[in-house]
């Protein structure tokens, strides 16, 4: 029989706490941010000219990344296969 008071104390992660989620996030927002504004700044060798708007590259970036998402989702329902697939 196992004694509960003699139990090892649970390993907790670092996400465990909703407080570290939330510092993840702001310094993730900032670093965005930063390098969004870097934008400005830095020199950047171009091949073609809509790559001289500002904020073009993440703009682009996130874009794709929404397209990506929802083309998948419907990818999805053309080569879903029905739950009882094996079954048969």
């Amino acid at each position: 029989m196992v004694d509960p008071e003699n139990t090892p104390p649970e390993k907790t992660h670092m996400f465990d706490n909703p407080r570290n989620i939330k510092r993840v996030i702001y310094v993730l927002y900032a670093l965005c941010a930063i390098t969004f504004a870097a934008d400005a700044f830095i020199h950047r060798h171009i091949d073609h000219p809509w790559e001289e708007l500002f904020g073009f590259h993440g703009v682009y970036g996130f874009v794709a990344c929404v397209l990506l998402v929802v083309g998948a989702k419907e990818l999805r329902k053309l080569i879903m296969r029905k739950e009882d697939y094996y079954d048969d």
